[in-house]
């Protein structure tokens, strides 16, 4: 089952959705860490670009050359003109938790 969404006020989840442009979610469909990665976006209500890299080339070609390795989830972040490449789902859940749960 999926977890429900944050309740925010308008701007308050006008804010959060400005600010999770910079995120990309780099995942495969299949894969639990990844299932647990979405629900947690979920339940905090916050829209992130996901992209298949395991049926869809292009994005599996970017996560290995930007992101250095073919591993999922990885949470790409930019921030001040700089590029994170975030893997371990716990991680990213914690970052996400941390980023967007008070808002």
């Amino acid at each position: 089952t999926l977890p429900a969404k944050k309740q925010r006020t308008p701007q308050a989840q006008a804010a959060v959705e400005q600010s999770a442009q910079d995120l990309t979610l780099y995942q495969f469909n299949a894969c639990p860490f990844c299932v647990k990665t979405r629900r947690t976006l979920r339940r905090l209500n916050v829209p992130v670009a996901l992209r298949d890299a395991k049926n869809n080339e292009q994005d599996r070609q970017t996560l290995l050359n930007e992101g250095g390795k073919i591993k999922v989830p990885c949470l790409r972040i930019e921030e001040a003109g700089k590029t994170v490449w975030m893997y371990e789902s716990k991680v990213i859940i914690d970052y996400l938790n941390q980023r967007f749960a008070a808002v």
